[in-house]
């Protein structure tokens, strides 16, 4: 089932912060598309065989004259069988004013006179619509985490902990560290199974290394507390909003220790809920 988010409301309300925090949601998500395209635009998604099934669209008046087919354009949504959602975003005239100055755009209904005109024409033509909203959000005080987290709440599918997908990425120091890394730890300092013929020439993934690794106190302790770190800190970022963590484990090579590491740390993670992914960067 195909459903769709309408992104509206005042210009200067907060539209494109509402999209990106939609984006995090994982939906698809299309800024100030002519409504009249709609319809053919749902069509084309449900084509998708389910790649595309939650759409954020914002529409606004800066489609001029092809704002004012929204409306019909609903309503043949609607009998396609298609659900949809508005939400509707707004602040008060100061702020808008402040924003606009700021931003140093010009109004889109202002023309050649006042910013102030421009937001009274704009509220005119969207009372209607503001009606149909199923969420209004007035975002005169609120900071983009929190408009974010209002968001979150209301159209996220996943439950809290899964808000955030979580990357592992074992890597080697030879190699570089990974640029897009948010937090980065060394484990060259655990035993090599390098060092052991027998297990030169194979891998972390192999039962063999893990168990090197993994047998000796000083692992065991490290991992305690790597646990209990991550642990204290991913519920942190959550609450900062913070949609993807990625948590770099690197050794010399790449193949053996940060390997073995990250296996360890996604099970850990995933026993909790998380979604954790691991990606062996350096291992071939």
């Amino acid at each position: 089932m195909i459903s769709f988010v309408i992104i509206t409301g005042i210009s200067g309300g907060g539209k494109s912060e509402a999209m990106k925090a939609f984006e995090d949601l994982g939906y698809f998500c299309v800024d100030n598309l002519p409504p009249v395209l709609l319809p053919k635009f749902a069509e084309l998604c449900a084509q998708s065989e389910g790649r595309i099934n939650r759409i954020a669209l914002v529409v606004d008046i800066r489609g001029g004259d092809f704002f004012d087919s929204l409306f019909s354009s609903l309503a043949l949504l609607e009998e396609a069988g298609y659900t949809y959602e508005i939400l509707y975003l707004e602040a008060d005239d100061e702020v808008i004013i402040r924003r606009f100055k700021e931003s140093r755009r010009r109004h889109p209904l202002a023309g050649e006179g006042r910013i102030a005109d421009g937001i009274q024409a704009e509220r005119s033509r969207l009372e209607t619509l503001k009606g149909k909203a199923s969420m209004i959000i007035d975002t005169s005080t609120l900071t983009v985490r929190q408009l974010r987290e209002k968001i979150t709440g209301r159209f996220s599918q996943v439950q809290e902990g899964q808000k955030m997908i979580i990357t592992l990425i074992s890597f080697g120091f030879g190699h570089g560290i990974p640029l897009d890394a948010d937090l980065v730890f060394d484990v060259r300092f655990l035993p090599n199974p390098y060092y052991v013929d027998s297990l030169r020439d194979i891998d972390g993934n192999y039962q063999e290394v893990a168990d090197y690794v993994l047998k000796w106190p000083v692992t065991s302790k490290f991992l305690s507390k790597l646990y209990e770190f991550v642990e204290f800190l991913i519920p942190q970022y959550i609450n900062e909003g913070k949609p993807q963590l990625v948590i770099g484990i690197g050794c010399t090579g790449g193949r053996h220790r940060s390997v073995t590491v990250a296996n360890q740390l996604r099970e850990f993670l995933k026993a909790k809920g998380y979604r954790a992914l691991v990606e062996h960067r350096d291992i071939k």
